[in-house]
């Protein structure tokens, strides 16, 4: 996801990008936490009038950054004082990762009686993460597959495999779809487990062997990848510019709605492999040095009401874990199998947790030779 803000944020509140506020087109310095609460969020992640409706509930004025890979979250979490009192970590391997490091902060439950609105089964899966969920309370959840055009996927390849991750990993099909745009996320957490899979591997493999045959799969359809990005995928898809994308299932029905309101015909769809796609869970939770904690797990107990969840699922696309907001959303959200997957589905995905630092390296140089095509 690149550093673009939310289409749908109110345009009364301030929003920052890369540390500086715009307001009016002015750059201006962050504000004070006594001012506000400072949030650091995927792009496209929020509900259109979430932000307006904490600070008239609350009176306090929210500041928000968007970040485009995990990678950069935990960069700047790592590195200490970032100014940030909500931040949005995936539960693996993410915020496992920043629990170990102590860089975050216990949730005071007391202070976020909406807890108890969040699914306990949901809840018990990111447990294995974060025993107790003592650090993070789950914001949204879902899937990693393929966006598609699919009438240019037809124009080249009237047989494609549709049902599968051969769009993405087979040679012979990748190079055929190759003149209508290949992407890749930008995300070597993302991809490398997916790609493990794919090959009938343990997705959280840390074997350099296994390494090196995701390695080959991934340098030999290298030449036909267009590009490797996030939050571009979500304009890329409405607009045309690319016809297969590995991407979260959120931006690609996000994408398909700006295609809708764009008028220009075009049909963007959003594909499960029959391969099966790592499932996710994004959870929202407090740094150690959070200028503002009290804000921050009161903009927590906020967005955990229903209608405030199915705002925000609403807009973004993607299941969230409160089923009591189930009723305040739409049938096309709420029956959409894209969004809330059936259990048959459910049962041929996956999860990832955390590898150790010396495989996590030995990803990082093969994702930098992969780029780069070296």
């Amino acid at each position: 996801m690149n550093q673009r803000i939310t289409s749908g944020l109110a345009a009364a509140a301030a929003i920052t990008v890369l540390g500086w506020a715009t307001l009016g087109g002015a750059l201006l310095a962050r504000p004070a936490a006594a001012e506000g609460i400072n949030i650091y969020n995927w792009n496209d992640y929020i509900g259109e009038t979430t932000l307006d409706d904490f600070t008239k509930a609350t009176g306090t004025k929210p500041h928000y950054d968007v970040y485009d890979s995990l990678e950069l979250l935990e960069q700047k979490l790592l590195v200490g004082h970032s100014g940030y009192d909500v931040v949005v970590p995936t539960a693996e391997p993410t915020l496992a990762r920043l629990i170990k490091a102590k860089v975050l902060q216990p949730l005071d439950k007391s202070k976020i009686p909406n807890l108890a609105n969040l699914d306990p089964d949901l809840m018990k899966q990111v447990a294995s993460t974060d025993p107790g969920n003592r650090f993070g309370a789950i914001y949204q959840w879902g899937t990693i597959g393929i966006g598609i055009l699919p009438a240019k996927i037809k124009a080249l390849m009237p047989n494609a495999p549709i049902d599968s991750f051969d769009l993405l990993f087979k040679p012979e099909v990748v190079k055929k779809l190759a003149p209508c745009g290949i992407t890749l996320l930008d995300s070597a957490i993302d991809v490398v487990p997916t790609v493990l899979h794919y090959l009938g591997l343990d997705p959280n493999s840390e074997k350099a062997d296994d390494l090196k045959k995701v390695e080959k799969t991934l340098m030999a359809v290298r030449p036909f990848i267009k590009n490797f990005v996030t939050g571009q995928n979500i304009n890329n898809l409405a607009g045309g510019d690319t016809c297969v994308v590995f991407a979260y299932n959120g931006d690609v029905l996000q994408a398909r709605d700006r295609a809708i309101e764009a008028g220009g015909g075009l049909v963007v769809e959003y594909l499960v492999p029959k391969e099966g796609v790592q499932l996710w869970f994004d959870n929202l939770a407090v740094p150690v040095d959070a200028p503002n904690a009290a804000a921050a797990f009161s903009f927590i107990n906020f967005v955990l009401q229903p209608e405030v969840m199915a705002g925000i699922s609403k807009f973004t696309k993607y299941a969230n874990a409160v089923p009591a907001s189930r009723e305040f959303l739409d049938p096309a959200v709420r029956n959409n199998p894209a969004i809330y997957p059936p259990k048959e589905a459910i049962a041929k995905m996956f999860t990832v947790h955390s590898i150790s630092q010396a495989a996590e390296r030995a990803r990082t140089r093969m994702w930098t030779r992969v780029k780069t095509g070296k």
